[in-house]
């Protein structure tokens, strides 16, 4: 028994160790597509880092569609000169949440038209914003960014669970919630102290 004992726990040991460790949950990682693909509920409660490596995954598929024809799937879609293209692509390092004087000169209307409204609640996971604030904040560093300059007034609109996390057709953003998320991951709020 003595020489059975040791074998049988080190062969526990070999088990627990390859299936991530006694007592750590193993947990699938998912890509920033397929998190866009949820609720936003969904990546509220996700780390901080999770969030973080998610927003740098798609500001660097925005680098690597920029300008290709939308014909595919891509995370920013606008219309421009009536076709559909990806938009210019941003740095892993841009603060969507930045200065609120970026697209200063745009109107936006954030009421709903007819679809989902945007939420007015306050959420820690949104740098303490509400997603109707996030929203506002990313549409017009989106489109001051994309050089879009309308004549008239741009619908935010919120598109929950959509392929892309923004675009811009015909005078109308929408806006997928769960990018808030992750672009919120990103941001002088959201830096520890000491990286400041």
């Amino acid at each position: 028994m003595r020489r059975v004992l040791p074998g049988l726990l080190l062969s526990v040991v070999a088990v627990l160790t390859a299936c991530g460790g006694a007592g750590t949950p193993v947990r699938a990682t998912m890509s920033a597509r397929q998190a866009l693909a949820h609720p936003p509920e969904f990546l509220e409660f996700e780390s901080p880092a999770t969030r973080l490596e998610m927003f740098r995954e798609v500001a660097r598929q925005s680098d690597v569609e920029a300008g290709q024809a939308a014909q595919a799937l891509v995370l920013f879609p606008i219309s421009q000169n009536g076709e559909l293209l990806a938009a210019p692509g941003f740095d892993v390092r841009m603060d969507l949440f930045q200065a609120p004087d970026a697209g200063k000169g745009l109107q936006l209307v954030l009421e709903a038209r007819a679809g989902e409204r945007w939420p007015e609640d306050r959420r820690e996971s949104l740098q303490g914003l509400s997603e109707r604030e996030a929203a506002e904040l990313v549409a017009r560093t989106l489109l001051a960014h994309w050089g879009i300059q309308p004549e008239g007034v741009v619908q935010v609109d919120r598109a929950s669970s959509a392929p892309y996390a923004v675009a811009y057709v015909d005078g109308i953003l929408r806006i997928n919630p769960a990018f808030l998320y992750l672009a919120a991951a990103y941001g002088p709020a959201s830096m520890p102290a000491a990286l400041q």
